[in-house]
């Protein structure tokens, strides 16, 4: 299924390249592959409020035409009554994302309609405000002239159309934003400018962060660097009843939290369960109101990233404890409070962050001994290197908690345990179990984890340098002197029986020139 997706996105993207940078075209694909998810969604669900079977109308061809059938009728205005009760919204025939790529196949499509089909969504359904203003049907990008940009939708929404994002398993929003990043962002001399969470990785973390909470009734994850919003609705992967979780998410970027909305819409999260913001995480705290702890937060926040440090934080409720601010050039420590603060007594925390916060000093050293003096460091796992799109660099998934009754720590070293891809480096199913039963059992494993009392933290001056509490060297295999020797006596006999064939063949060369034969009696010399 994703080699089907991956096909059509390369084709798709195919008539964009060259006309604008890989991070820009993204946008449109994404874009139209939501709003086509949108229109085939509601298909179904015509054919499935009326009743009918869809062995029977098993086409978008067919479900369309059942579809203006009914709104013909004298129930018309019930099918868009009951469409809009389930779905929360309807969109009419003429705009179907199917009826488009009809028009596009026969040359008569108009981006007019596509710009319509656009504005009905947004203007009368709050919950697609803003989704697609990334779209821009009037970039000269696209073309000079209205002709040129006709055809260069036309072309990508005939590609996109083969696509079963219904029957995709999987993330298709998250899948289709991973591929194209990795498979085209390099192009434009960037990594689409974000940090996305691969979806192996996220699956790790929702598992760990869920573990021993999977029977809640209700349960509320937090993403205050949400990015696509994968890593919030992975956890749901993991409870016993995904239907009642609550997402609450920020993200800075505005595409990117257009993009959370979009992934968590095409998951079938209700609105009311949906509690996300555009906005600056570490500038000004969110969210302040009840709730404002959950039960699990999930993070991947930019690296080292710049922020303001002012010292008017230091009065913050999310900042005041630990005694220092991160510094302005490296706000990791920064994105780890605010989410630490979010989390329950009784929830669960996994960051990822670089190595550098397991071991620099200065106001870092401060923040990180007062945490662990606190005993709110769980577990500290060392992920392998070239994971992450954007980074090459190693990372390390941090797990914090609350009112612990032990200060211990676990360190996991999994910088070994991957698969290596075609862009980048991945975690496989095995690699997931390994880690995940590791942090489970917490128990000491031969150069693959261990639990370090908090006596061995103080000892080591509260540096967490993995390598400190792991020992992964491998003894080298002892050396067979006796055959070394033997090798090198056969080596020089070799090298003295060339020598001897070499200089027979300059004894044999006939040479009048003078200077030529003072340079084969200079090397006859120097091998004897």
């Amino acid at each position: 299924m994703s080699d089907n997706l991956n096909q059509q996105l390369f084709s798709a993207a195919d008539h964009l390249r060259g006309k604008m940078a890989a991070n820009s075209y993204k946008d449109y694909l994404l874009g139209l592959i939501f709003y086509k998810y949108l229109s085939d969604r509601q298909l179904e669900n015509v054919i499935i409020l009326d009743g009918q079977s869809l062995d029977k109308y098993n086409t978008p061809e067919k479900q369309t035409k059942y579809y203006r059938t009914l709104l013909a009728s004298s129930d018309g205005k019930y099918v868009v009554a009951g469409l809009e009760d389930s779905l929360g919204y309807s969109i009419q025939p003429d705009y179907l994302f199917n009826v488009m790529v009809d028009t596009a196949k026969q040359n008569t499509f108009q981006l007019a309609t596509l710009n319509k089909a656009f504005i009905n969504l947004t203007t009368h359904y709050d919950q697609f405000n803003g989704l697609f203003d990334d779209i821009d049907l009037t970039s000269k990008r696209l073309g000079a002239d209205d002709q040129q940009r006709n055809i260069s939708i036309s072309e990508v929404i005939k590609k996109l159309d083969v696509i079963d994002v219904l029957g995709h398993e999987g993330d298709v929003i998250g899948d289709a934003y991973e591929y194209l990043i990795g498979e085209f962002a390099s192009e434009a001399g960037q990594k689409a400018g974000e940090y996305y969470t691969p979806h192996m990785v996220s699956r790790m973390m929702a598992k760990i962060a869920t573990l021993g909470q999977t029977d809640r009734q209700s349960f509320s994850v937090y993403d205050p660097t949400m990015g696509s919003g994968s890593l919030m609705l992975n956890v749901r992967d993991n409870l016993k009843d995904p239907d009642h979780v609550q997402y609450h998410g920020q993200e800075l970027n505005t595409t990117t939290y257009n993009l959370a909305r979009m992934n968590l819409i095409l998951h079938g999260v209700d609105l009311d369960e949906m509690h996300l913001r555009n906005g600056d995480t570490l500038n000004k705290d969110w969210p302040t109101d009840e709730p404002y702890t959950f039960d699990a937060v999930l993070m991947n926040p930019p690296y080292s990233a710049k922020w303001s440090s002012d010292k008017t934080f230091l009065d913050d409720p999310r900042f005041n404890n630990y005694g220092r601010l991160a510094p302005k050039g490296k706000a990791d420590f920064a994105f780890l409070l605010h989410g630490f603060y979010h989390l329950k007594d009784s929830g669960t925390m996994a960051i990822v962050l670089p190595h550098g916060v397991l071991f620099r000093g200065a106001a870092e050293g401060t923040i990180r001994e007062k945490l662990l003096r606190d005993g709110s460091i769980d577990a500290v796992i060392g992920m392998p290197s070239n994971l992450f799109f954007g980074t090459s660099i190693p990372t390390t998934v941090i797990i914090l908690k609350k009112n612990r009754a032990s200060r211990d720590v676990l360190f996991i070293d999994a910088s070994k345990d991957f698969e290596k891809a075609k862009n980048q480096n991945r975690l496989t199913e095995e690699n997931i179990n390994k880690i995940f039963n590791a942090y489970k059992d917490r128990k000491d494993i031969d150069k693959f984890a261990h639990v370090a009392p908090f006596s061995e933290l103080e000892e080591n001056e509260f540096n967490m340098n993995i390598p400190r509490y792991v020992d992964t060297f491998e003894e080298e295999p002892p050396v067979d002197a006796a055959k070394v020797q033997t090798e090198l006596i056969d080596i020089n006999k070799k090298l003295a029986e060339n020598a001897s064939e070499l200089l027979a063949m300059l004894d044999d060369l006939n040479v009048q020139d003078e200077s030529s034969r003072a340079l084969i009696e200079a090397t006859k010399e120097a091998l004897k």
